[in-house]
């Protein structure tokens, strides 16, 4: 008898474990994100390729979204972006950046933020090929990040003492009653001195009595999405034309970078999506290239021009709006209104 029970004891002990592992195992199993995305190296330096990586949990091979990848330097400023197509066995992806350009300007921690539908993921890695962050009067920088500082504890007096000018002193007996824009010193009421308002340093700007940074608005995106979707790689002679124009003749001046600013906010609101809808849509993709390929061949003028103004640039720029605006909108009005009336 006492067999048969020592042999239940060890039986009872070796099913509690196994289902506590198998639990374990099971919990662990579970607890991977559906998008996941890391640095290849903790640190890059100037002229490095920065490596981000990820998989896609439960991957859909029939599924030909794309993985969007943005990378924002310490003040939150876009500085390159990317889309990639995952592995169709894996469900694992990869996107390479060179750290290299006017856009990577600051050291510290750079983010990139990583989206698969409606799927977000980020990872964060240092940077030190660019200057240092210069963090205003009232703040500090804190992990490669200015924040404001904390202010200092409130000064707490005794009961027989009062705060004036930031010092507790004896309280005094029936205290004459100042005026709203006065203050009581040696027991007499003073007007109060008007306060001068900070005087902020370069890329600061005074906002409620502090100098914090002044917000930046990106001054170019990454890649040329649309063009990059419609021709299949960023090495397409019509890609690396695009990249060409506006690096080395649009941004050349302040009208031109000025003017693709405002272009990169509206441009990257849309691109991603019409990019994606060109790698699931083979017609629609022929479509694309064959509605951009007037466009680039009017871009294509720029090149026998020189410009060395902003006069120039303003001049060059709206004649190629206007000829575009021409060729997509004018001149097929003009043929359907011929065709209406010969009916």
């Amino acid at each position: 008898m006492k067999i048969l029970r020592y042999l239940v004891i060890v039986m009872l002990i070796g099913i509690v474990s196994s289902t506590g592992i198998a639990g374990i195992a099971f919990s662990e199993s579970h607890n991977i994100a559906p998008l996941t995305a890391e640095s290849e190296a903790p640190l890059y330096e100037g002229g490095d390729t920065v490596t981000i990586r990820g998989a896609i949990k439960d991957y859909d091979r029939t599924d030909k979204t794309a993985v969007t990848v943005i990378i924002l330097d310490p003040l939150g400023t876009i500085v390159s972006i990317a889309q990639v197509s995952p592995n169709e066995d894996t469900g694992e992806y990869e996107a390479f950046f060179k750290a290299a350009g006017p856009l990577w300007k600051l050291s510290g921690e750079y983010t990139a933020k990583v989206k698969y539908g409606s799927q977000p993921a980020e990872a964060t890695f240092q940077f030190t090929g660019g200057e240092a962050l210069t963090c205003g009067e009232n703040q500090e920088l804190v992990n490669g990040k200015c924040i404001d500082k904390e202010p200092p504890p409130p000064i707490t007096c005794g009961p027989d003492e009062k705060l004036e000018n930031g010092i507790c002193v004896p309280k005094v007996t029936e205290e004459p009653q100042c005026g709203e824009n006065q203050i009581l010193v040696d027991g007499q009421c003073m007007d109060k001195e008007p306060e001068e308002e900070p005087i902020c340093g370069p890329g600061t700007v005074l906002v409620n009595g502090q100098c914090v940074p002044e917000e930046q608005e990106p001054e170019e995106g990454g890649g040329c999405l649309i063009a990059t979707a419609a021709f299949g790689s960023e090495l397409a002679p019509q890609v690396q034309f695009l990249r060409e124009i506006r690096d080395n003749t649009v941004l050349s001046t302040a009208s031109g970078t000025s003017f693709m600013t405002t272009f990169n906010s509206f441009y990257y609101s849309f691109s991603p999506a019409i990019a994606d809808l060109e790698r699931q849509n083979p017609v629609f993709k022929e479509a694309v290239k064959l509605t951009i390929t007037p466009l680039l061949s009017s871009l294509s003028l720029l090149q026998y021009v020189d410009i060395d103004s902003e006069a120039e640039m303003l001049g060059y720029g709206i004649s190629i709006i206007l000829l575009n605006i021409g060729m997509y909108f004018v001149a097929p009005a003009l043929i359907v209104f011929k065709l209406k009336n010969r009916k």
